[in-house]
């Protein structure tokens, strides 16, 4: 009689383990989140490979002020704050970050905190046979809080691929 109440749990166990393997499949970027995610995360990797703070990342503040971002390209400035912001985050050591706005200005913030500011610029559309991509140029920049001038400064250039926006 036991066999018989084990078979259900055994199988039950293997559902259980078969659903929770297929959660953590990643997909081929397919959707405007996913395009922007990954350029996002080539921002992240730029900034983590030369950061202009000593010390560790992970023990460091990045603050995401608004980007301002060309509406040709068709992607919202909360948006690319939010794909940004995750992709800082899933870093292995990467910094902790917080959305900034102008009010939160403090001439005498910890020395650990920075300000990230970003404009994202169109460059036209390139027609193919098949699809249209969305030259951009990205330009971003890291300064103290009270300072005028970056400490750290990347530019990124690629395209999007329209039909995934």
């Amino acid at each position: 009689m036991s066999r018989h109440r084990v078979r259900p749990r055994v199988w039950l166990l293997a559902l259980c383990l078969s659903l929770a393997g297929c959660a953590g499949l990643d997909e081929e970027p397919r959707n405007m989140r996913q395009a922007v995610y990954g350029m996002s995360s080539q921002a992240a990797e730029a900034l983590l490979a030369s950061p202009p703070w000593s010390g560790m990342s992970r023990d460091m503040v990045v603050m995401l002020a608004p980007p301002t971002v060309d509406a040709t390209l068709g992607i919202s400035a909360g948006r690319l704050t939010e794909t940004l912001g995750r992709a800082l985050l899933a870093l292995e050591d990467g910094p902790q970050v917080l959305d900034w706005t102008p009010s939160m200005m403090a001439d005498d913030a910890p020395a650990n905190h920075w300000i990230l500011e970003s404009r994202l610029d169109g460059n036209g559309v390139i027609r193919l046979s098949d699809r249209e991509l969305l030259p951009y140029q990205w330009e971003i920049t890291l300064r103290r809080p009270g300072q005028e001038a970056p400490s750290w400064r990347a530019t990124l250039t690629g395209a999007l691929d329209a039909s995934a926006l």
